[in-house]
């Protein structure tokens, strides 16, 4: 049933939209249902982390809404290009757009973007969030615990490099708020990518960078990197015995990625009531738990009211840090 096509104030506009869908009776949300195959726009390339949750909840939102849910891959830009053809979608109820922290919270505050992520949008519901893991190359840092970490970097400021995906990429933003919050001067290096960071690491010639736990994972198995904390306030199944940065010594360390469904702005009421509560079932399904926890995802519900928070809460705070830290992009 799943087929592929190759800062502001968000509480005014996402508020009307959730208060005109909270005043519909749930009754409209169970007569609504789709007319034709519902699309979905992904912005990452197949077999991403992105894409591939997308399909685990497409593959379950066709069965329930009895429609083919078709996939269309819109890679690049961060996400950007799958914001901006979701934006200019029909707000029929027939075009999903999966959202992410970066489209959606952190670039609109380094730049203009093609679309506005408040006035073009209406939150459906998140999906999962995304941890990042902070890791070090054990040969090159001597420190087994984030305390120990915190007490080298002190001593030594700026002698530590800490790589990234980039300049304003999530791991950027991790990396900065990581060294506010435990007051540490570290080298900020940024590469084109998570790919090449991570081989820097690796190689030695970065000695730490915050990344997902599927990344990791398989260096941390084979001992070539040492994972230090989670990026979230709880632990995460894939890694059980990392501690959270909270635990580990860095109080009230919360910062991580997101998914979540949005359509376009003026979808009707009931085609947004229906599909939250299709997916507050399929988030509940034993199978895409056991999904999510092996890609190192923490599966999440909520109402649509829950993902406008989450977006004006992570805006604020990136907006803050973005200035703090006087971050450009290249």
């Amino acid at each position: 049933m799943i087929f592929t096509k190759a800062i502001r104030t968000f509480l005014v506009p996402f508020g009307i939209g959730i208060a005109g869908m909270l005043g519909t009776p749930f009754a409209a949300a169970a007569e609504w249902a789709p007319s034709r195959p519902v699309k979905l726009i992904v912005p990452s390339t197949p077999g991403a982390g992105a894409d591939i949750t997308a399909r685990l909840f497409g593959e379950r939102l066709a069965v329930a809404l009895g429609q083919p849910a078709v996939v269309e891959n819109r890679g690049g830009a961060g996400g950007l290009a799958g914001a901006e053809a979701g934006a200019k979608s029909a707000p029929d109820g027939q075009t999903l757009v999966l959202g992410s922290d970066y489209a959606f919270t952190i670039y609109p505050q380094l730049a203009k973007t093609p679309y506005d992520p408040v006035k073009d949008f209406v939150p459906v519901g998140l999906i999962a969030n995304v941890p990042m893991v902070l890791v070090v190359n054990p040969n090159k840092v001597g420190a087994r615990n984030v305390k120990e970490l915190i007490a080298l970097a002190k001593t030594n400021p700026g002698k530590f490099a800490i790589a990234s995906a980039g300049n304003g990429s999530s791991h950027h933003l991790a990396a900065e708020y990581f060294k506010h919050k435990a007051g540490i001067d570290l080298l900020h290096v940024p590469y084109k990518g998570a790919a090449p960071a991570m081989t820097d690491v690796l190689g030695g010639q970065a000695d730490m960078m915050f990344v997902s736990p599927v990344t990791a994972l398989p260096y941390l198995k084979s001992g070539k990197l040492k994972a230090l904390g989670v990026s979230v306030p709880h632990r995460i199944p894939v890694l059980r015995d990392v501690p959270t940065l909270d635990e580990a010594g860095v109080p009230n360390f919360d910062i991580g990625i997101w998914f979540g469904f949005l359509y376009p702005a003026r979808t009707p009421p009931g085609a947004i009531s229906r599909v939250n509560a299709e997916l507050q079932k399929i988030v509940q399904m034993p199978e895409v738990r056991s999904r999510l926890d092996e890609m190192g995802y923490t599966p999440v519900g909520g109402t649509p009211e829950m993902l406008a928070k989450r977006i004006e809460k992570d805006s604020a705070t990136y907006r803050k840090l973005i200035h703090d830290a006087k971050i450009k992009l290249d």
